[in-house]
């Protein structure tokens, strides 16, 4: 029985996530399948995979064939440099130990890289953040001003107003008493 690694879909439409299954190569893409070893979710930043490392690396060893994205997934998580490092045991290039702090080193660099990726989207979210809530305040000041301009002018218009109405009142009553 061909075995392969793939990505079943779930979710809605325009929002999927997807489980990362072994499955018999003739199975359909979104049908039975023999285990589920763990998820991928794209739509965070960056990409969220939880992933059973010992059995992904148990069946890659054993031959399930993995599609591209899930070679993709299963590098980027290092189950195919754990899979390198136990050939070349295998072979006799270096010892388990020798295996073992290598990988531990790649497992250090890549979780560095990824920490310095996540810090650098945050920081770049934040200062997007901080540059449009500045915007907002210059627009909002420049509305505030525009307001004062438009009460101070209806003011204005008001006192005139109200000035000339006192002003009107007066000789209006000046004229009937001199009759």
């Amino acid at each position: 029985m061909p075995t392969k690694i793939r990505l079943q879909r779930h979710g809605r439409k325009g929002y999927a996530y997807y489980h990362i299954v072994i499955a018999d190569s003739r199975a359909p893409r979104d049908g039975k399948f023999i285990e589920r070893i763990g998820s991928y979710n794209p739509n965070t930043n960056p990409a969220t995979v939880d992933l059973k490392f010992d059995r992904a690396l148990y069946w890659v060893q054993t031959g399930a064939q993995p599609t591209d994205t899930v070679r993709t997934i299963l590098s980027h998580e290092g189950v195919l440099m754990k899979k390198h490092l136990l050939e070349g045991v295998k072979k006799g290039a270096f010892d388990e130990a020798e295996a073992e702090k290598r990988f531990a080193a790649w497992v250090t660099s890549k979780t560095s890289k990824v920490n310095k990726t996540k810090e650098q989207l945050a920081a770049e979210k934040e200062a997007d953040r901080k540059a449009r809530l500045k915007a907002e305040a210059e627009v909002n000041k420049a509305r505030a001003a525009e307001i004062a301009k438009k009460k101070a002018e209806a003011i204005a218009a008001a006192a005139e107003a109200e000035a000339g109405a006192t002003e009107a009142p007066a000789a209006e009553e000046v004229t009937p008493a001199a009759e």
